[in-house]
């Protein structure tokens, strides 16, 4: 509400009204705004480039992850049908007397997230890290056998 619409006009009531317009202006963005969590999980994903190829038997995610070990890698399923593949890359201890001159190599947490279609089979996946190069493999499921038909018996009544 707006005193002022109203004929009253005193110092009191306007600081009142800039108080409630300040206190609505924060409740419009703490609503609205995206979490903490949600901008850092949007920039690992965005920031983690993934390559996906289809062969007849298998889907194949391919992501460089450089300087990584098996074990700063996380390959998992979720709701039954999302693959998806997270860690963290750490800085290097600094030793004493050294300083950055520049730092231009990625560090932090990195994720990807995979609808997997509905014929993957998600309890034959395979994970291998070699030479920086992280290979998801998920096996596809055979494809139903077509129904045959079913006969059925004629009886004489």
């Amino acid at each position: 509400m707006d005193f002022r619409v109203l004929g009253f006009d005193s110092p009191l009531l306007n600081t009142l009204q800039q108080m409630m317009d300040i206190a609505d202006d924060n409740a419009d963005k703490s609503v609205n705004a995206p979490t903490h969590t949600f901008v850092r999980d949007a920039k690992a994903m965005a920031a983690t480039p993934a390559d996906v190829k289809e062969y007849p038997n298998t889907y194949v995610f391919i992501i460089d992850m450089p300087g990584l070990k098996s074990g700063d890698i996380k390959v998992q399923v979720e709701d039954d049908n999302v693959l998806l593949i997270s860690g963290e890359r750490k800085r290097d201890e600094e030793k004493e007397g050294a300083k950055y001159v520049r730092m231009e190599r990625r560090v932090g947490k990195f994720m990807r997230k995979f609808v997997l279609p509905e014929n993957a089979n998600t309890d034959a996946i395979s994970a291998v890290c070699q030479d920086g190069v992280l290979t998801v493999t998920v096996e596809k499921l055979p494809p139903p056998e077509p129904k045959k038909p079913k006969s059925i018996e004629v009886k004489v009544a």
